[in-house]
């Protein structure tokens, strides 16, 4: 892989023009794309197959579109001593509904005080009128959610408290903002610190920019063909910005590294992709692995999801071997500082100090102590892992009209009023069977739980129950209430049963999810684990990183339980909301983290191993190993974690934990498992470390380290087109 990397890499930047030129073409391209051919992006979650979609989509079939439709709950409450049916609150309320119902967009507002179907709490203190929209919520424009807003102020001229809450008010997660600025400013500080070079920082992360451009135009101009959920594209900008200034952080130092030791320009970007780049595309590999197997656990979102981030990767490799190259070739040996150029690596003070060769000998002298220490560290912050618990409703932010119209409608109405329970009766005898039903669900279900008379459809074919549980969609007796539910009610004379809403398609996902997950860390890891036998070949080293993946993601998932779950710092990182985690962020989360920690392994490890190759005893190939590569992946991983925490205080609610967790997870996996536990535990292991059974070594050499090139130099003979520049001081 060396061999044929090198050979890229000196093709690209013998032919710089050319390949720049073709990477700014396909950036045009699919910016053109996504500016002339975008669609509407979706919000909502569902699996199909499951019992609630299966009703979702027949109640559409049934009962007509807008059954299927976006809504606005409405909620209106009288002053304080006041009645909402009291005659001056009553005209109010009647104003409100008739500029309810000339929204834009919307097909009609219930009026909460109709005889023949009131909304109006037990003591007469608050109502609520529903909004309906013919459309999915993520068609619902921003000019009509702005309009409910105006509508809203406007309706607070009268003396009633009004707010408002419902997916149609829900914004799609939007891709530009404070979030990707800032995480980019941050990445140019450590770059510039990192290189000493402003025109190596500068050409690192146009680099990033253009790959994560093109992979997220790429991505929206897709959205005019097919729907996406709206985090995918801002899961891939987030996750591909970060990878891509990383992998061409890892080059660029190796080329900067080439020249110092006396090659040309063209030699120096040769020989960094053929030695770093290896470790890039292994360590993409890796990523698009774990990425890519969000698509066997069955969830078409979840795939979606996971396919188009790992596209965004592979951009992100092909642009560090290709682009990158090229651009180092117009830049030459720019990419130094002017003090370095001119002096050899070889002249530098190399006696052993240094803080980084001093943390080195520091956990490998004491290494007993470094790995405990460092594995009850993580333990204590995976604590309240164990208490995690999972939902798909998304709460809404604390001090907006949604979270002041939930608080309403739950003291008021009970929790269980903003997320009822439908049962679809479905059949020839869907009418006399719903009203059976009906009794007896009735009967049986708990007190203060509120069972709703059928209401049938036009032509006889289907009925909805309605039920009002006595507690909310997050609350554990929720759940057992929707399967109380099936299990009590089945199919009988010609009519089928189902038990849908908001509420049971959150169960079913959340079920869904949580027993993919197992299933989905056994793949990936297994699928990992072999490709780290083939990349040092060993059996322990792989080892060795998964088990300190492990160590990683129980601690990112404790710290994410502490903050988005129990509520402690929330107001420090602007967690807009507390309570159960979301449902998919956990799957995603193992995938990302899984890939990206993998990276550090390879990284770190690689040079560990190009040491131990050259004949170093086994400490010390550790401490030279992790002097070489430390620095460039603790640059690496403050970046990343940079470009990761940006999105949580400005970013979507959905992305957030996210965001969080895998912050939290990079500055746990770098800092914590990749510099102390991983190298001390490797020094306890010694030569055993880099074992490999006599039946395993008929297995392929991935040569990331380069040794090829090593054993067999590469001639770069100089093209009379393209004079080197020598490296010379300024």
């Amino acid at each position: 892989m060396a061999t044929l990397l090198h050979r890229l890499g000196l093709a690209s930047v013998r032919h710089r023009i050319l390949v720049t030129v073709a990477w700014l073409v396909a950036l045009v391209a699919v910016g053109v794309g996504a500016g002339t051919l975008s669609g509407a992006t979706a919000n909502t979650f569902s699996i199909p197959g499951q019992e609630s979609t299966t009703a979702l989509a027949l109640m559409k079939e049934r009962f007509g579109e807008a059954s299927a439709g976006a809504t606005v709950q409405v909620v209106m409450a009288a002053p304080a001593g006041q009645r909402i049916t009291d005659p001056a609150n009553a005209a109010e309320v009647a104003r409100i509904v008739a500029v309810l119902g000339e929204l834009p967009g919307a097909v009609g507002a219930s009026n909460p005080l109709d005889p023949k179907a009131p909304a109006v709490s037990r003591d007469q203190a608050a109502a609520y009128s529903s909004v309906r929209y013919p459309v999915q919520p993520s068609e619902v424009t921003d000019e009509q959610r702005e309009a409910v807003t105006a509508a809203l102020e406007q309706a607070r001229s009268g003396g009633l408290t009004v707010e408002a809450r419902g997916e149609a008010l829900s914004n799609p997660a939007d891709i530009g903002g404070a979030s990707e600025i800032l995480g980019v400013v941050v990445a140019l500080i450590v770059l510039a610190l990192t290189y000493r070079s402003l025109v190596a920082a500068g050409m690192n992360l146009l680099t990033a920019i253009v790959g994560v451009a093109i992979g997220a135009a790429g991505l929206v101009t897709l959205t005019g063909f097919t729907e996406l959920q709206s985090t995918t594209p801002i899961l891939a900008v987030m996750l591909g910005l970060a990878v891509g200034i990383d992998y061409a952080l890892f080059i660029v130092t190796r080329f900067r590294h080439e020249l110092r030791r006396g090659l040309s320009v063209e030699a120096a970007a040769a020989m960094a992709v053929g030695t770093a780049g290896a470790a890039v595309v292994t360590a993409g590999l890796t990523v698009v692995i774990a990425l890519a197997g969000l698509s066997v656990v069955g969830i078409p979102f979840l795939s979606e999801m996971g396919i188009a981030a790992a596209a965004t990767i592979v951009i992100a490799v092909l642009v560090a071997i290709t682009l990158v190259p090229a651009i180092l070739g117009f830049i030459g040996v720019r990419a130094l500082p002017r003090r370095l150029r001119g002096v050899p690596a070889s002249s530098e003070v190399s006696d052993g100090r240094g803080f980084i060769r001093g943390w080195a000998n520091l956990v490998t002298r004491h290494s007993w102590l470094s790995l405990i220490v460092a594995v009850a560290a993580l333990a204590v912050v995976a604590v309240p892992f164990f208490s995690m618990r999972t939902t798909l409703a998304q709460r809404a932010a604390e001090g907006t009209t949604q979270a002041r119209a939930q608080a309403i409608i739950d003291s008021r109405f009970g929790p269980g009023v903003s997320s009822p329970l439908l049962v679809l009766i479905d059949g020839p005898t869907s009418v006399p069977s719903a009203s059976e039903v009906q009794k007896r669900l009735a009967e049986m279900l708990p007190e203060g739980t509120l069972v709703l008379p059928p209401q049938p459809n036009r032509d006889g074919s289907a009925a909805l129950i309605t039920i009002i549980p006595a507690t909310g969609p997050e609350d554990d007796r929720t759940v057992d209430l929707v399967h109380q539910i099936r299990d009590s009610v089945a199919g009988d004379r010609g009519a089928d049963i189902y038990v849908t809403g908001n509420t049971a398609v959150s169960i079913d996902v959340s079920q869904k999810l949580n027993d993919a997950l197992p299933v989905y860390l056994a793949l990936v890891v297994g699928l990992a684990f072999v490709l780290l036998v083939l990349v040092f070949r060993s059996l322990l080293v792989p080892v060795v990183g998964v088990l300190g993946f492990l160590l990683t993601i129980g601690a990112a998932f404790g710290a994410t339980v502490a903050v988005f779950q129990w509520g402690w710092a929330a107001d420090a990182v602007n967690a807009g909301s507390t309570g159960p985690i979301l449902s998919l962020a956990p799957i995603i989360i193992v995938g990302i983290l899984f890939g990206l920690a993998m990276d550090y392994q390879v990284f770190l490890v690689s040079r560990m191993h190009e040491a131990h190759a050259h004949g170093a005893p086994p400490r010390e190939a550790i401490v030279t190993g992790f002097r070489q590569a430390a620095p460039v992946v603790i640059a690496a991983a403050t970046i990343m974690f940079a470009v990761f925490a940006a999105f949580v205080p400005e970013g979507n609610d959905t992305i957030k934990p996210i965001a969080f967790a895998l912050a939290v997870g990079i500055a746990f996996d770098a800092f914590i498992v990749r510099m102390i536990a991983v190298p001390a535990a490797l020094t306890l292991l010694g030569r055993s470390a880099w074992w490999l059974p006599a039946w395993l070594r008929w297995l392929p050499e991935l040569d990331v380290e380069g040794a090829a090139l090593e054993r067999h130099p590469p001639s770069v003979d100089p093209l009379p087109s393209h004079s080197e520049p020598a490296v010379t001081s300024a």
